[in-house]
């Protein structure tokens, strides 16, 4: 009698963290925008600039990384006949909370996959993010506790759960053609990029591994705070790893607060607008990198909080409230006390009794 060979969901949670630490490092080399080889939150962002939905000229691209982990995911679903739809009842407040989540990722300057990744290339400003993205999880952890629930899913039609890989198709037969009403960067972080190849079997490598690992950067914490389980943290842990070894070998290490690409040294607002994205992950069930494998994989209420952060990205670049290298403008510093003032009472409103 054959015994099947079952392999440990710890080792699937670190191989997709050492994967995307190695593909994070390999993409930029390759010529992606440096300590950005992949960024959830600023990927979707440049994605909202190339589509027209803000003019900020240095971020606009197609970035075909969204569109291979959008169909890995499909991809491992099906192989796994796991790709069923599921709606949400708080559809508004999961549109909400993906608004503010970016806009936090945006005023810290990247998700918490593009935080591990600086921290792994000796960006110091990146810890400053980690200890704010654990300060907004553990809120979201006390909310939790005290009965928070953005609603029960529900099955949804079959339709929808093939909407993300429609996309994201659309996604790169736009990047391929190059029309007109496409708009990409001549300069700044969104005229640097990966081959488009590369681009997208990273992607379709990294969508395969986090659908069957349930990887979360956000959600590593959350467990650990809520249930003492270690199990999504060995995932950030892996990558944090393969980032710092990738990094010393390529001669890309550079520890310090100062001189990091695509950084800022606005402590304060590092911390807070982290601790936006900690808060709303822990509050939607997931981080960026989630929110986007969860809507690939038929989730209908994750669907609508990654558009609430394309929408977001939108209004943080089309009102000033986006951070760059040069600080944090006072309209994001407003958005995210603004922001983190509203979760508050969100939590505590939609409680189960």
């Amino acid at each position: 009698m054959k015994t099947k060979l079952r392999v440990p969901d710890s080792a699937w949670v670190i191989a997709t963290g050492a994967a995307l630490g190695l593909f994070g490092v390999f993409l930029s080399e390759a010529g992606g925008p440096p300590n950005m080889g992949l960024c959830i939150a600023c990927f979707l962002r440049d994605i909202a600039g190339a589509l027209g939905l803000h003019r900020a000229a240095p971020v606009q691209y197609l970035r075909p990384e969204i569109a291979g982990i959008v169909l890995g995911v499909v991809i491992a679903a099906l192989m796994g006949k796991e790709l069923k739809s599921r709606s949400a009842p708080s559809v508004a407040v999961s549109f909400l909370l993906g608004a503010l989540m970016m806009i936090g990722a945006l005023v810290f300057l990247g998700c918490p996959l593009r935080m591990t990744l600086r921290l792994g290339a000796g960006d110091l400003n990146a810890l400053v993010g980690f200890g704010g993205l654990g300060a907004g999880v553990l809120v979201g952890v006390v909310m939790l506790r005290r009965g928070y629930s953005n609603g029960r899913w529900t099955p949804g039609p079959a339709l929808t759960t093939w909407i993300p890989p429609a996309l994201a198709v659309g996604l790169i037969v736009l990047l391929v053609a190059k029309p007109a009403f496409v708009f990409f960067s001549k300069k700044g972080p969104g005229s640097l990029a990966a081959p488009i190849w590369a681009a997208l079997g990273a992607g379709l490598i990294v969508g395969l591994l986090s659908h069957r690992s349930r990887m979360c950067f956000a959600g590593g914490l959350r467990d650990m705070m809520l249930i003492r389980s270690p199990h999504l943290l060995y995932g950030l842990l892996a990558t944090l790893a393969a980032a710092l070894a990738a990094n010393l070998a390529l001669g890309k290490f550079n520890f310090g607060f100062e001189g990091q690409p695509i950084s800022h040294s606005e402590h304060l607002w590092n911390f807070l607008g982290m601790s936006l994205v900690g808060m709303t992950a822990v509050m939607l069930g997931g981080c960026p990198l989630r929110q986007l494998i969860m809507a690939a994989g038929g989730s209908g209420g994750a669907l609508v909080a990654v558009g609430g952060m394309i929408v977001g990205a939108a209004l943080a670049h089309n009102f000033q409230l986006a951070a760059s290298p040069a600080g944090v403008p006072v309209g994001g510093k407003i958005a995210v006390a603004a922001g983190l003032a509203v979760c508050l009472p969100i939590g505590w409103i939609m409680r189960e009794k």
